[in-house]
């Protein structure tokens, strides 16, 4: 199945190359280049993949002031649709295709998924204003693109749970709603402040995630930072804390590399 979906990729990319070439460069008025394409699989292929998507009490919960969501890259647990979904982004003619598009520099997937894999968001579940962790788990590669492929038939903007990108003051935020079989394509850098703002409705909002690496930085110059949280405009005493707390973890990792908590990486298991 993963050849089918690569090749699929493939020629989704190609069919509105010079389109969402356009897009992706155009200058919507906030540091993160971005664009947004609908209909990117064929309609029974993008819901066989919100069919086969875990339930619940197969993912992590992440729960904090941070942020509230399901995650999971426990594919070898899954249906295998899963993991070949994910990882056809990843497959090198992708990559290099996605390249001549956005024009990032000598990218390259994550076979280990360090953040990447699957999400999924119920009712009063979000992600509060951040800017990515700038490199991957072994701080050799700069992280430069983000590829959210929404999976939730008739997922509607009111529902909530959409994307959410705002300018370096993170005010002003440009809202991407997470249709149904839409892939954003999201240039990261340090001003890419992004979040996804509250589901509203019962269900989930389900998300293939993928991330590219180079090891060119995105900024022009050498840079370092964990994921950096903000809090919204309103939050006035959160964003006291969360930037105390981001400053202080990425102090902490600029001398404690590999940093205390488990790495949470895609590692396949081996078949008998």
């Amino acid at each position: 199945m993963r050849e089918q979906l690569v090749q699929l990729i493939l020629e989704r990319l190609d069919r509105d190359a010079d389109a969402i070439q356009a897009d992706f460069h155009s200058d919507k008025g906030i540091k993160t280049h971005f664009t947004a394409i609908d209909d990117f699989f064929p309609d029974d292929i993008a819901r066989k993949i919100f069919e086969a998507f875990p339930r619940f009490e197969k993912m992590r919960l992440l729960d904090s002031f941070r942020e509230k969501k399901y995650t999971s890259k426990d594919f070898d647990e899954f249906d295998p649709l899963m993991k070949d979904a994910t990882f056809a982004f990843q497959d090198e003619r992708v990559v290099k295709r996605v390249a001549e598009l956005t024009g990032i520099e000598d990218p390259h997937g994550d076979p280990h998924l360090y953040a990447g894999g699957l999400s999924a968001m119920a009712k009063g579940h979000f992600l509060n204003p951040h800017l990515d962790n700038s490199h991957d788990g072994e701080r050799k590669h700069y992280r430069v693109l983000n590829l959210l492929y929404y999976i939730t038939p008739d997922w509607k903007v009111e529902n909530g749970g959409n994307l959410e990108l705002w300018d370096e003051d993170v005010k002003n935020p440009i809202e991407i709603p997470s249709l149904f079989n839409r892939l954003v394509l999201m240039g990261t850098n340090d001003k890419s402040f992004h979040s996804v703002n509250e589901v509203k409705t019962e269900g989930a909002r389900c998300c293939v995630s993928n991330y590219y690496f180079s090891p060119h930085s995105p900024n022009g110059y050498e840079t370092f930072h964990v994921t950096y949280f903000q809090a919204r405009p309103e939050q006035t005493v959160r964003r006291i804390v969360t930037k105390l707390d981001s400053g202080l973890r990425t102090a902490v990792r600029r001398f404690v590399k590999d940093g205390f908590s488990k790495k949470d990486i895609y590692e396949e298991k081996e078949r008998k």
